[in-house]
């Protein structure tokens, strides 16, 4: 055995299936519909889920069961002397504090490091990634957990949803708020600071909301992250719920265009995020990242 292993959730948008590209392993997240469940890259594609979602099934999360978090690191013990597990943000889902219940018993104790860097989606990848070059610097499980929980804070992220009928079903806005919006053509638009998710501002339309959330992340950049620029670790993320290839093209090349001198990272916004968000979501936000 030797070295520290990198684990993550699906949350981060990195599928199970490429996880080892990274040189990261990745726990799917599960999904319920219609009473059944699901694990996200496991035995569901994106398709078949947004295909259900459409049909009306009845979809809803739940966090991985302690069973399946422990397995994974008993797995991974065999190999590794130590784990790294960067769950999503704690302020979002009950994941990490299990987790770090778990890590504080025999025989996880002092072999488990449960990082609480409040993050998902895109900056939850950056983190992950990150602790993967810190633990090929040769850093220990114990000094990445204070690492990237120190740097917890240097991440911004804005979702607007193009749909308000997941909201509604969710029961995260009235059934007449969403019909006023729908015929408004009202965008919600999201924010996630510090792991919890907070609503932002609202726009007419998708681009409207994209140029809303651009002039936020540079906002942020700005007043919040000057000196990470300066030292050339910042980069700009975009991620999505299904949407047309070509819309996604505009959004992106409209990301590149608007921070041409910052480096985009890509990820898909996963099942999770999409049983409550719906098709057509956009996510786009700022994170310190290694390079």
């Amino acid at each position: 055995m030797s070295g520290t292993a990198i684990m993550a959730d699906s949350n981060c948008g990195i599928m199970p299936s490429e996880a080892a590209s990274y040189g990261i392993h990745v726990l799917p997240m599960p999904v319920i519909i219609d009473g059944k469940t699901y694990y996200e890259g496991i035995d569901i594609t994106p398709d078949e889920f947004y295909e259900k979602q459409a049909s009306g099934s009845i979809i809803t999360t739940s966090q991985p069961s302690p069973g399946d978090v422990t397995a994974m690191w008993d797995s991974l013990l065999n190999d590794y002397d130590e784990i790294v597990f960067i769950p999503m943000s704690s302020g979002l889902s009950n994941t990490c504090q299990t987790a770090l219940l778990l890590a504080g018993d025999e025989p996880y104790k002092g072999r488990v490091y449960v990082v609480d860097n409040h993050r998902i989606s895109v900056t939850q990848a950056a983190s992950a990634l990150d602790a993967k070059r810190l633990a090929d610097e040769g850093k220990s499980g114990a000094q990445i957990k204070e690492i990237l929980e120190g740097e917890a804070l240097d991440a911004s992220i804005y979702i607007a949803v193009d749909t308000l009928e997941y909201l509604k079903k969710g029961g995260r806005i009235t059934a007449a708020a969403a019909a006023l919006g729908t015929v408004l053509k009202l965008k919600p638009i999201l924010t996630i600071q510090g792991g919890k998710l907070d609503s932002y501002a609202k726009a007419r339309g998708m681009k409207s909301a994209f140029r809303t959330m651009a002039e936020a992340v540079r906002s942020d950049i700005d007043s919040r992250f000057p000196h990470l620029k300066k030292q050339g670790v910042l980069k700009t993320g975009i991620a999505n719920t299904k949407m047309e290839p070509e819309k996604l093209e505009a959004f992106r090349a409209a990301m590149a265009e608007a921070f041409p001198d910052m480096e985009l990272i890509y990820y898909p916004l996963t099942m999770s995020i999409a049983t409550h968000v719906g098709p057509g979501g956009l996510g786009i936000g700022v994170t310190k990242m290694r390079s």
